[in-house]
């Protein structure tokens, strides 16, 4: 038996999705009818509450709160997470033979699947453990700089990549220069303020671009800037940590020549997956990671992760095939709809404060808010312990916006309607009964408001 599957293993490079399927989905009997996804526009589809229901179905996610934290990282499906436990016995029961026989061959192919899902060359990526990682390398590595250059980054930055931006500092001699975006800025606000911080900093040469920031949402129009920074010979490195998935794109599309994303978010591959992108011509203004060796101008050699989570990758064609199915347009859709549906019925509180654009085009499905004035660190984890244990929202607070701390609510595919709107519901009562300085009824953990 163990022989034959390898066998297959050798052939196939990956369990095929469809072996999967029947046993991973079954967790209820009509599951598998959200896959193919049915025609017609996204936009149409996106409030069709039936279909999204299958989908829904198709994840084992807690109600027992309203789960609006998931910018964390993406829950698995059920079939992801049968063919990561199947992979996860399939490397244990092989061990060192297994990894150094017939993994390489399983690891080229998957990364070729990635590879063409990204739309780039499978030359051009290289797996890795997040974003985090891949940013870290790319920035570390970018070796264009020289002392007396300059970097720039926003404060909707991801604070680890802010780290490694200062860090340059350190080890290149170079000055950091941060920029603070307006609140709830306008495209052309957007690009304004990026165009006079190139102009008072001409010596700027590498700079930092957030896709979707993870503090308020923020969708930055990162093509127009990329070409922006490259008529002032600025090179763009993109985190793309909670852009692709999220938002229905191909890499090329954004114009960036560096880029780094995740697959455990908004993909629902297993924590700890990830990307490094470099356009093959820029391959080697990524220094190799701490002199790794590179007698082919690799960019594998650009990154070093260590003895990888193989089953953590093997799983990974299962949930791109699965975020295929489902239909990534459709995705982004449906988590703009479940992000409208209860700003739409909070926007207009008194004593509340949106932070992210309603441009549709400067936000996907995150968005943060805070009570009226209320920026501090403690007021927002206050905010955000207020509807979990009142209302049963789950919710997470998050600070380095020069504007102050907020609170950050994130929808799902697996997210119903329903959720979405226990967290108007809760915001109501909540502002009211901070306006009026009135108590308010207390509702035990995972009930809803009425």
């Amino acid at each position: 038996m163990q022989a034959s599957r390898r066998r297959l293993l050798r052939a196939t490079g990956l369990a095929p999705l469809a072996a999967a399927l029947p046993a991973a989905l079954a967790g209820r009997a009509g599951d598998d009818l959200a896959v193919p996804t049915p025609a017609g526009p996204a936009e149409r589809l996106a409030r069709d509450e039936a279909h999204w229901g299958r989908v829904a179905r198709l994840y084992d996610v807690t109600r027992d709160v309203a789960q609006l934290d998931n910018g964390f990282f993406g829950s698995m499906a059920r079939a992801t997470m049968a063919r990561y436990q199947d992979a996860l016995q399939q490397v244990n029961h092989g061990n060192a033979y297994f990894a150094r026989q017939d993994y390489p061959a399983v690891h080229r192919k998957l990364a070729g699947t990635l590879a063409a899902a990204l739309g780039v060359g499978a030359d051009e990526i290289v797996l890795t453990r997040g974003a985090t990682e891949a940013l870290q390398a790319l920035i570390g590595g970018y070796n264009r700089l020289r002392p007396g250059d300059a970097v720039l980054h926003a404060d909707s930055d991801y604070d680890s990549m802010i780290t490694a931006m200062r860090w340059l500092h350190r080890r290149r001699g170079v000055d950091v220069v941060s920029i603070d975006l307006p609140l709830r800025p306008g495209r052309q606000q957007i690009l304004d303020t990026y165009a006079k911080a190139l102009r008072d900093h001409p010596r700027v040469r590498m700079m930092l671009l957030t896709h979707v920031s993870h503090r308020n949402g923020l969708v930055l129009p990162v093509r127009e800037l990329t070409e922006m920074a490259r008529a002032s010979d600025v090179d763009v490195i993109v985190d793309a940590a909670h852009s692709w998935g999220q938002l229905d794109f191909k890499l090329p599309e954004l114009g960036a020549d560096f880029a780094g994303i995740n697959l455990h978010k908004w993909i629902g591959a297993p924590v700890g997956t990830g990307a490094l992108y470099i356009r093959k011509p820029r391959i080697e203004d990524i220094d190799p990671y701490m002199g790794e060796p590179d007698p082919h101008g690799s960019v594998h050699a650009r990154v070093h992760t260590g003895t990888a989570n193989f089953a953590a990758y093997m799983a990974l064609p299962t949930a791109l095939d699965l975020h295929q199915r489902i239909g990534p347009a459709h995705k982004e859709a449906r988590v703009r709809y479940l992000r409208d549906r209860w700003v739409d019925q909070a926007r207009d509180l008194p004593g509340l404060e949106i932070l992210t654009p309603e441009d549709p085009a400067l936000h996907g499905a995150i968005t943060s808010f805070r009570l009226q004035g209320q920026t501090s660190v403690d007021a927002n984890q206050a905010l955000a312990r207020r509807l979990q244990d009142e209302f049963g929202v789950f919710t997470v607070h998050r600070t380095g916006l020069a504007s102050g701390a907020c609170v950050r609510a994130t929808p799902a595919v697996f997210t119903l309607v329903d959720e979405v709107d226990r967290l108007a519901k809760a915001l109501r009562a909540v502002v009211a009964a901070t306006v009026t300085k009135s108590p308010f009824r207390s509702i035990a953990p995972g009930a809803r408001s009425q």
